[in-house]
């Protein structure tokens, strides 16, 4: 069975980095599409970075600011927050679509605030 556990998430003042881990447990095959999304307080669920086919795609309100990146050996995907801004803060999760199943980790919060 895949479990998808995030971490890395942590209080932060403006301007300032973080970056989240997404560990993947289990054997995955077939994998369409690896993301990050965030929930904000009383706003719905929204993409940050999707993976397919090697190429990831960025929402416009983090572009050039946050960085996916992964290691294949130890099956975690990262998530380089830069230049954070207030309006990140959110509870970030990672979402692996394969042929067969959609996961979801349980959520990492995010806080940007002075």
């Amino acid at each position: 069975q895949v479990q998808l556990v995030e971490s890395g998430g942590d209080l932060v003042q403006p301007g300032g980095s973080l970056r989240l881990s997404c560990a993947a447990s289990g054997s995955l095959f077939s994998i369409n599409t690896m993301g990050w999304y965030r929930q904000a307080p009383g706003k719905p669920r929204e993409w940050v970075a999707i993976t397919r086919g090697g190429i990831t795609n960025y929402a416009d309100s983090v572009k050039g600011r946050f960085t996916v990146s992964r290691d294949g050996a130890k099956n975690t995907v990262y998530l380089q927050m830069n230049s954070l801004k207030p309006e990140d803060t959110a509870v970030y999760h990672c979402n692996i679509v394969t042929a067969f199943n959609n996961y979801w980790g349980q959520g990492t919060q995010v806080t940007v605030s002075s």
